[in-house]
């Protein structure tokens, strides 16, 4: 099965060799997504629902760009450099996704790219 990248200007560029996303067939498989404002390509200030609130608007963007929505997202990866900010992060999502919730992991991590608090990466049916 081909990979098909996916990429917009509505989301930050790729800081490295890898796409925005890749489609194989039904599936969209969407890279990490920092909390990166696209047009100028900085860290959006505040604090950490205010990171993870730009991270999910950067992966609705790939998510248009592949044809489909967050609403289509199956399954996502949360990595927060601090754990205890676990339920500011709940309540972003909350404001993104509505039930049936996607399938979900998070995990802390002793740094991200950039310097941000927060990424998040997903996966997306579009069937």
């Amino acid at each position: 099965m081909p990979r098909i990248p996916v990429s917009t200007d509505q989301a930050p560029a790729a800081i490295g060799p890898y796409s925005q996303a890749v489609r194989a067939g039904d599936t969209v498989f969407l890279s990490g997504q920092i909390p990166l404002d696209p047009a100028t390509g900085e860290l959006v200030p505040g604090d950490v629902a205010a990171q993870a609130r730009q991270a999910f608007r950067n992966l609705e963007a790939v998510c248009a760009a592949a044809g489909g929505s967050l609403d289509d997202v199956v399954r996502l990866g949360l990595y927060l450099t601090d754990l205890g900010e676990f339920a500011a992060v709940n309540a972003a999502m909350a404001e993104f996704f509505s039930a049936p919730y996607p399938a979900r992991s998070t995990i802390e991590v002793s740094a991200l790219p950039k310097g941000a608090a927060f990424e998040v990466d997903a996966i997306l049916s579009l069937r």
